[in-house]
């Protein structure tokens, strides 16, 4: 098996990182806060690094999950020269595609390989090992990280050349918020009409409304349970990287704006850390 280097232990991260060793490999893990990095060894018996050079610098593969695209830029500016040559740099966050096509090519410059791997299925299916990985880079790199990412995932497929992959995440966030929207009407509807959400999604839910939001939202939005799952604050990060890509390429956002809009107002309710299926709390505060 490869020996590894995670770095960033968000709640993806961690399970992520602990999934490659159940897989057999020999894992090092760096994270800012380091105590969370010394649990992180504990708990799955793997290793931890102090800096981001001394994770890396044996590694074969060194997988990343961190905040955002200046985060991104920082951690990658550091473990690129430290990492040997012909390895590859496997990013899992969700980016922008001109950060990864940036360090796509900072990582060609050192002969090394770079995959932007953004990953959707939230944090049950990173714990679960269920992430669905959309890449961009070279074919033969993706190829050979590919058995790596497998760990922890239930599809990983190639979309293009640097940055498709961050792209198809931008696609992926805009289905999401779309659905979300209309499912936080639709249980408002049910709701005032005086029907039961639950038996509503049990008549409908294996029609031509099914979706994985109702499947796994509708009923804790029926509920007002929303203090779980991904926050609002995160999609509105992923909201506005695919604003700034559609200005860029042309592309018309009109409901997604307006759906960013909704969610600036669910944080001004104090729903930042909120399930994005909190959509619902504008029409039922």
């Amino acid at each position: 098996m490869a020996k590894l280097a995670f770095l960033g232990l968000g709640v993806m991260g961690y399970p992520m990182a602990g999934h490659l060793v159940r897989a057999g490999h020999d894992v090092t893990v760096w994270n800012r806060t380091a105590s969370k990095a010394q649990t992180w060894a504990s708990e799955y018996a793997g290793n931890r690094a102090d800096t981001i050079t001394d994770a890396v610098e044996d590694a074969d593969y060194v997988m990343m999950c961190v905040g955002n695209d200046d985060d991104v830029y920082a951690v990658a500016k550091a473990a690129i020269p430290a990492m040997k040559a012909d390895s590859v740099l496997v990013d899992h966050t969700t980016a922008s595609a001109k950060c990864a096509r940036h360090c796509y090519e900072h990582a060609k410059d050192a002969n090394i390989g770079f995959v932007d791997a953004p990953i959707s299925g939230g944090e049950a299916g990173a714990v679960n090992g269920a992430l669905t990985i959309m890449c961009g880079g070279d074919a033969d790199i993706f190829a050979s990280a590919e058995p790596v990412m497998e760990a922890y995932a239930k599809a990983v497929k190639l979309m293009g050349p640097s940055g498709a992959g961050q792209l198809t995440k931008m696609v992926n966030q805009i289905c999401i918020a779309g659905t979300l929207q209309g499912l936080s009407e639709a249980v408002h509807f049910a709701k005032r009409a005086g029907l039961d959400v639950d038996e509503v999604v049990q008549a409908i839910g294996q029609g031509a409304a099914q979706s994985w939001q109702m499947d796994n939202r509708a009923s804790t939005m029926g509920r007002g349970e929303f203090e779980f799952g991904f926050a609002v604050d995160w999609m509105r990060k992923d909201l506005k990287i695919a604003i700034e890509a559609a200005e860029e390429n042309g592309a018309n956002l009109t409901m997604v704006k307006m759906i960013d809009k909704y969610y600036a107002d669910v944080q001004d309710m104090g729903g930042n850390r909120w399930d994005t299926s909190s959509l619902l709390k504008r029409l039922e505060p």
